[in-house]
């Protein structure tokens, strides 16, 4: 009589938003063949991730690449998972137009201290005035005038034109102009380093599985992800999605690489960051 091998879990965390639950599709429904391994996925907000990374709360987390600075004792980088914009970004928005040069004299609605927006912000503007707010309330914050303009990290980037509202700088466009032609990450996968060489390079390669299997199975992935598509019908959730799920999440290249080192170099040297950061990879 044979007997069942237990599984070994690994906690997968992420946000709740269309292109994670398209990346993560297979692995979520279950198919794929993990072998020995078994994958519960816990859904939080981007500011929250990054607070629980601080703690090693769970093996394989998405993070902010800003966090990643505070994180990297106890996490390294997933060689893929990435949302990187290709000259484009997270935006700034107003309600009135506003030039870029005059962000230091308005107050800006962020989406968490530790995400990458902020820190490219932050690399643009050093000074300034902003306030935390929830990453899916930004916009009403704006809307309302509680902000003066709002950083945007999600699918609003898409639909702020309908809602009356103004671009004042797009921080992908502002960085590929700026780094000669680096695309500018937002953020990753991480995992624990304590889970050791042998586990880490066998989840990381069932994570990229994961992400090839929804890049080939497009349609279904997409479907699944509609659940996660706040206020979006299937052709902007499908741009969204294709925004920041694509071959560079499958694969960094060495220039996503470097987008990641420049990024987490240049807040250290304006001194957003406390410490310069090694940047590892699970190769």
């Amino acid at each position: 009589m044979s007997i069942a091998t237990e599984k070994r879990t690994i906690t997968v965390a992420h946000s709740p938003d269309s292109d994670d639950a398209f990346m993560f599709y297979g692995l979520a429904n279950e198919l794929l063949d993990t072998g020995d391994l078994q994958f519960t996925h816990v859904l939080k907000d981007i500011q929250t991730l990054n607070e629980e990374a601080m703690r090693g709360t769970f093996d394989v987390t998405a993070i902010s690449f800003h966090a990643y600075a505070y994180i990297s004792d106890k996490y390294a980088l997933l060689p893929h998972g990435a949302s990187i914009g290709d000259n484009y970004g997270p935006l700034v928005v107003a309600r009135e137009p506003i030039r870029a040069e005059d962000l230091s004299k308005i107050k800006v609605a962020v989406p968490g201290t530790l995400t990458s927006a902020f820190l490219a912000l932050r690399i643009f503007n050093p000074s300034f005035e902003y306030e935390v707010v929830p990453f899916d309330e930004i916009i009403a914050a704006v809307q309302e005038g509680r902000a003066d303009a709002g950083l945007l990290i999600h699918e609003g980037q898409l639909f702020y034109q309908r809602l009356g509202l103004h671009k004042v700088i797009d921080l992908g466009e502002w960085w590929h102009e700026r780094t000669n032609g680096l695309p500018l990450p937002m953020g990753g996968n991480a995992i624990r380093r304590d889970l050791g060489p042998d586990l880490m390079h066998k989840v990381s390669g069932y994570l990229r599985d994961s992400i090839r299997y929804s890049l080939d199975h497009r349609q279904d992935a997409l479907a699944y992800a509609m659940q996660f598509a706040r206020d979006m019908d299937t052709e902007l959730a499908d741009r969204f999605v294709g925004m920041w799920v694509n071959e560079l999440t499958l694969d960094y290249t060495e220039r996503g690489r470097e987008a990641v080192r420049r990024l987490l170099a240049e807040g250290y040297e304006r001194g957003i960051i406390p410490r310069y950061v090694e940047v590892e990879f699970v190769d």
